[in-house]
């Protein structure tokens, strides 16, 4: 990877785009030093220290909402956005025919977008009013007070939502996934000075470090590992002759990566079971709010935190298919194949063929599902064992190393393309 950078920076358009996405990384965080007016930040870090909701919130926000600057809700509002519109465009008829149209994916697009910043307007004002009873978090409350907040926050989100698109359209790599990247490293000094710290303070055993130690590389060439990981299904073409000349007779392979969904289904399954919480943040002291505290929370009870891994594996396991039916289509492989004159060794063209690709890529899927499952909730369960509290955790190792991965291969993309280019030129 370090030698892709290298490469990559010695090529004068790859570095400009380089250079343009570190500018708005780093404007990005700049950001995160511009407080909300009539907000008490150190309540909403003391908050943040006491709910596994809000740390989180906080992990994934780079620390923002600890500070509770114009950042402070990140770009999580977006995501669950997100995740509503691709659910509705299965459920609705309108929104699927819309999605198929030739610039219905823009409107899609809008929609989300403007979705997750009506989120963000309902989140950050429901979170400042449901901590205000507890912690007394805003000053001066009123309804003034609290619109200011809203909109303070939601424009925070609004541009970093088109930071993340501009990161996309001109810069490197995925630019949602990139922010989320950014933020999640931003923290990693902190985390390591506070274990450091508690292990010199005598609040965790010696061999706590070299433990964590061993386990983060372990994990990290796991992660390397599978996302390497291809299922190479050989396709031979027939030969046939047109005109004078003979085409076809080449054997070449579909590759089907083990998890080609990558780290999306994780961040939607995490983002979505951490829903029902926030919204009973804004009642805090209701019915719903207290059981879902007891009976559906990790921390809590043994069977709320049975019950909170059941039912966030069973997200991911959605999630992972859901994302494989968008972007694989063993119908349409199979209609391609069958009309260059291809096949695969053994299995018959058209709905055999179809009804094969389908069968290896739901094996791929449920494979790359179980293993987001184990890296998400196995380490996490021995981390609470061991008496280890800390937002960051294998979940975020996972985000860094995919999206490093991603931009890694998106990287070599652009080297080799421009080499082609060059040589066709």
């Amino acid at each position: 990877m370090l030698k892709t950078l290298i490469n990559a920076w010695n090529i004068k358009d790859i570095r400009s785009k380089m250079l343009y996405t570190l500018l708005l990384i780093v404007i990005y965080r700049f950001g995160s030093f511009i407080p909300v007016p009539g907000v008490d930040a150190s309540k909403i870090a003391a908050a943040a220290s006491q709910y596994d909701i809000l740390s989180f919130l906080n992990l994934l926000s780079g620390g923002n909402f600890g500070q509770f600057s114009i950042f402070a809700m990140g770009i999580s509002p977006y995501i669950t956005g997100s995740i509503i519109i691709q659910l509705l465009t299965i459920a609705i008829p309108a929104l699927e025919r819309l999605a198929k149209e030739e610039d219905g994916r823009q409107k899609i697009e809008r929609i989300t977008r403007y979705t997750g910043i009506g989120l963000a307007l309902v989140q950050s004002i429901g979170i400042v009013m449901g901590l205000q009873n507890q912690y007394g978090v805003v000053a001066n409350p009123g309804f003034l007070t609290y619109l200011t907040i809203g909109i303070v926050c939601t424009a925070g989100t609004a541009f970093l939502v088109w930071l993340g698109e501009r990161i996309s359209e001109k810069g490197i790599g995925n630019g949602i996934s990139f922010i989320i990247f950014a933020s999640i490293v931003s923290q990693v000094p902190t985390v390591v000075v506070s274990m450091i710290s508690g292990v010199a303070n005598g609040a965790y055993k010696w061999w706590i470090l070299p433990v964590l130690l061993v386990f983060v590389l372990v994990m990290v060439a796991g992660v390397v590992a599978v996302d390497r990981a291809v299922r190479r299904i050989p396709v031979q073409y027939a030969k046939r002759v047109v005109g004078r000349k003979m085409y076809g007779g080449q054997s070449t392979n579909i590759p089907l990566k083990a998890n080609a969904n990558g780290v999306m289904p994780l961040i939607f399954a995490m983002t979505l079971i951490q829903v029902p919480a926030m919204i009973g943040q804004f009642w805090p002291n209701g019915t719903f709010y207290a059981f879902w505290q007891k009976w559906m929370m990790p921390g809590q009870t043994t069977f709320g935190a049975i019950i909170y891994y059941v039912i966030y594996a069973l997200l991911i396991v959605a999630f992972a298919y859901f994302y494989s039916s968008i972007s694989f289509n063993p119908i349409e492989i199979s209609k391609n194949l069958q009309q260059n004159g291809g096949f695969i060794p053994g299995i018959r063209p058209g709905k055999p063929t179809s009804d094969y690709l389908g069968k290896i890529c739901n094996r791929l899927t449920l494979f790359g599902a179980f293993f987001l499952m184990a890296i998400a909730i196995i380490p996490t369960v021995l981390m609470g064992i061991f008496g280890l509290r800390s937002p960051f955790g294998p979940t975020s190792i996972l985000i860094m190393v995919s999206v490093a991965l991603e931009t890694a291969s998106q990287l070599e993309s652009m080297m080799l393309m421009r080499h082609y280019k060059g040589f066709l030129g």
